[in-house]
């Protein structure tokens, strides 16, 4: 029981941050706000894209 109530804590939290992110309204990249390391965030029709870095290991 105390196990579904730290996954559904951690699923609000996780999903809160979403929506967060999805209302971000912009008209340039620097409107976004930050993103995470490893991602970077640009201004798509007027919305902000969270987009992550993939490397090339060669």
């Amino acid at each position: 029981m105390a196990q579904n109530l730290v996954f559904f804590y951690a699923l609000t939290i996780f999903l809160s941050q979403l929506l967060v992110a999805a209302s971000s309204l912009c008209i340039s990249d620097e409107d976004c706000p930050e993103a995470l390391p490893l991602m970077f965030v640009k201004c798509v029709c007027g919305a902000c894209e969270y987009y992550t870095q993939i490397q090339d290991e060669k």
